[in-house]
């Protein structure tokens, strides 16, 4: 069975705090279990110590070496964030930042411990910026190892300036379930292929 981790980096500490990213990674999570998919607890980085730093172990007290275990462990990354400034948020940056370390744990293929793995993005804002946020994660993170389907961003975003959040939505817009069903369709038919057939990598001279 596939297996996906949901990361959500809200800015919120407080793990009982409502998140609209949480809300939207739980409309992807409704499909992919619909397809066979194990989803994990959702890891909220914001409630743990994850220091900045570009390695897998900044020391004492750093909870990012646990959290990159479970990320590993897993076929799928849902990556959530929400949209701050227009961009994807400072937490989203620091996660992405913390796994620049894959780029020096490659194996004797010169495969990253993220090759092979799948990563969809879950974005939510009141405000502009969706497309960008994609852009900019799934550049990170296809530098340093990750998979990136067709369609693989789930996302809303409210009215320009306005106060409305998608956790407090009456119901998922028709457009966003439509689109969260492709993203999880397309997410576990490449996992499957990539765990039965992974990347091969090249020999290291």
């Amino acid at each position: 069975m596939l297996k996906a981790q949901p990361l959500n980096c809200t800015l919120k500490r407080d793990a009982s705090a409502p998140s609209s990213t949480d809300a939207m990674i739980a409309v992807l999570t409704r499909e992919l279990t619909a397809l066979g998919v194990e989803v994990a607890d959702t890891i909220r980085l914001a409630a743990h110590n994850v220091p900045p730093g570009v390695s897998s172990d900044e020391g004492d007290g750093d909870e990012w070496p646990a959290i990159r275990e479970k990320i590993l462990a897993a076929d799928i990354l849902i990556f959530g964030t929400p949209i701050w400034m227009g961009q994807a948020c400072s937490v989203a940056k620091r996660a992405l930042e913390r796994m620049d370390a894959f780029l020096s744990e490659t194996d004797d293929q010169g495969r990253m411990p993220s090759y092979s793995k799948v990563a969809v993005a879950a974005i939510v804002g009141n405000e502009d910026g969706a497309h960008f946020a994609s852009a900019q994660i799934f550049q990170s993170l296809n530098d340093v190892g990750w998979t990136i389907p067709g369609v693989a961003a789930c996302y809303w975003v409210g009215e320009a300036m306005g106060s409305t959040d998608f956790k407090d939505l009456d119901r998922t817009p028709d457009t966003v379930a439509k689109t969260a069903k492709m993203v999880a369709g397309n997410a576990a038919h490449l996992a499957r292929l990539l765990a039965a057939d992974p990347f091969p990598g090249q020999k290291q001279e």
